[in-house]
């Protein structure tokens, strides 16, 4: 007669299991390490996607970033909108993600050949709950460019406006014209091509 009651129980168990799970996972979807989600932050964001991932913006539906500020990994201030007038590229990454590791060498090589065609690097740690294994991942991998300490993803959220492209998951790369607008996102880890792809027709821009 208790033979019903038992799968019952445990049918409860896992139901009870899952749903706190499935709640998490939906508030917090920049925790994911590798591609995510395959649009921007809701309503008409005016973009074409192409065969290799990378989404873009054409320059009159382009929208400007909101506050992107703080401290640096290295404990100084950076405001990204001190950039405007650069190409910059926006890089959100953390120390324990393995595509982050995986990009690294090729985002520090771009940076320095670019630098003097007017391209800033900045990049957006998050999910790190102290300095010291990002500040070490920078210097495995030969990054010179500074990064935003952001552990809680707050400035990840905030500086994108709703119906831009904005960072959907962990790598997510942010390229914004010299303007200070959105011109280009990747959802996942980019190799030296890729992010040339995203980068050299910025660059061209006048």
């Amino acid at each position: 007669m208790n033979s019903g009651r038992a799968p019952r129980r445990r049918s409860d168990r896992r139901l009870r299991t899952v749903l706190p799970v499935v709640a998490v996972a939906s508030a917090m979807t920049l925790t994911a390490c590798g591609s995510g989600g395959q649009s921007g932050g809701g309503g008409d964001t005016n973009f074409v996607t192409n065969t290799g991932g990378i989404s873009t913006v054409a320059a009159g539906d382009r929208q400007p970033i909101n506050k992107i500020a703080g401290e640096t990994l290295e404990g100084e201030q950076l405001d990204v909108a001190d950039l405007k007038g650069k190409v910059v590229v926006l890089n959100v990454w953390g120390s324990w993600c393995p595509p982050c590791r995986a990009e690294a060498p090729h985002f520090a090589k771009v940076a320095k050949e670019t630098v003097s065609d007017g391209v800033a690097f900045v990049g957006l740690n998050t999910r790190d709950p102290n300095k010291g294994p990002a500040l070490a991942f920078e210097k495995d991998y030969g990054v010179g460019y500074p990064s935003l300490y952001d552990p809680t993803g707050k400035l990840i959220v905030s500086g994108f406006p709703k119906g831009s492209l904005n960072p959907q998951s962990i790598p997510s790369t942010i390229v914004l014209d010299r303007d200070g607008k959105v011109a280009a996102r990747s959802l996942m880890a980019l190799n030296e091509e890729k992010l040339r792809k995203m980068i050299d027709p910025l660059i061209a821009e006048k």
